[in-house]
């Protein structure tokens, strides 16, 4: 009873709301780089379309097929993510990644709404889901810089 018990406390009432109110649902006509992330475990996929001026994300649009958590983080970043350079965002998937595995800090602003899934540190089949969006986001970013400097 007491695993069903955490895994209620795990789907708390915040990582609901974050799943059910996404931003940038809409994938963009035009992106610079568009990168599809799947988490094998699971099958959950990310798909993220950005527009990238300046280094900073000036576009952003994403197509969620995740479970409540994968979905809870993709919420957040899609709500941090528009004027975030290549390092913030390679740093909050670095810190993301700490948070789950090794104990460690939420990532820093303005991606520091992602506490909220420190509960899913004890549920390892989860954690490549909750990090497929930054995952995304990073390697689009990337492809971007890449294509604006060919």
């Amino acid at each position: 009873m007491s695993g069903e018990t955490d895994l209620i406390k795990l789907y708390s009432g915040r990582i609901l709301a974050l799943a059910a109110d996404i931003p940038h649902l809409d994938r963009l006509d035009n992106p610079d780089a568009t990168v599809k992330k799947r988490a094998p475990l699971c099958g959950s996929t990310v798909t993220v379309d950005v527009k990238v001026e300046d280094g900073r994300i000036t576009g952003f649009g994403q197509d969620v097929k995740a479970c409540a958590l994968g979905q809870a983080s993709a919420s957040v970043v899609g709500s941090s993510v528009i004027g975030a350079t290549r390092a913030q965002v390679e740093t909050a998937r670095d810190q993301l990644s700490a948070m789950l595995k090794k104990n460690g800090p939420a990532p820093e602003a303005p991606f520091d709404g992602l506490e909220v899934l420190m509960p899913a540190r004890d549920y390892k089949n989860r954690h490549a889901s909750i990090l497929l969006a930054l995952d995304a986001t990073a390697e689009a970013m990337e492809q971007a810089e890449q294509a604006n400097c060919a």
